[in-house]
């Protein structure tokens, strides 16, 4: 068995690594123009979302959304795919996100304790001193 494991101080094979981040840019582009120039085809070019229409000169701000968030599953008749905005699809990642963190947005609300100190509460005895002062 080989160690692939780098020791440290070693330096870093650059080569290597720009090689394999080329080559993933590559496939994810790839894989981008397959599902996307389908969906196109398929959907209007309509957020799914917030209804917002797209023509060819801002088309590129219209990405295409995975229903059940896996990029590997591509049907071609588009099925879990939806076309949305880049801001409908960024709220949509964070809104998953979040459930998956385990926040559904109905955070209880913090229990809250009465309040102790009264800032008033010897106001009438040190009104009552300055009376007598003055008289």
């Amino acid at each position: 068995m080989v160690d692939r494991k780098r020791r440290a101080g070693a330096p870093i094979d650059t080569d290597k690594l720009d090689k394999i981040v080329s080559e993933a840019r590559q496939q994810a582009e790839k894989r981008l123009q397959g599902y996307r120039e389908q969906s196109l085809r398929i959907h209007p070019w309509i957020c799914g979302r917030c209804s917002r229409e797209f023509s060819r000169e801002n088309l590129h701000e219209l990405t295409v959304h995975h229903k059940d968030h896996n990029h590997d599953n591509n049907p071609p008749d588009g099925s879990n795919w939806e076309n949305l905005c880049l801001y409908c699809h960024d709220n949509e990642h964070q809104r998953y996100e979040e459930f998956v963190r385990g926040y559904d947005g109905m955070a209880p609300e913090p229990e809250s304790k009465p309040a102790t100190f009264n800032p008033f509460a010897d106001l009438k005895s040190m009104l009552g001193d300055s009376d007598q002062k003055d008289n």
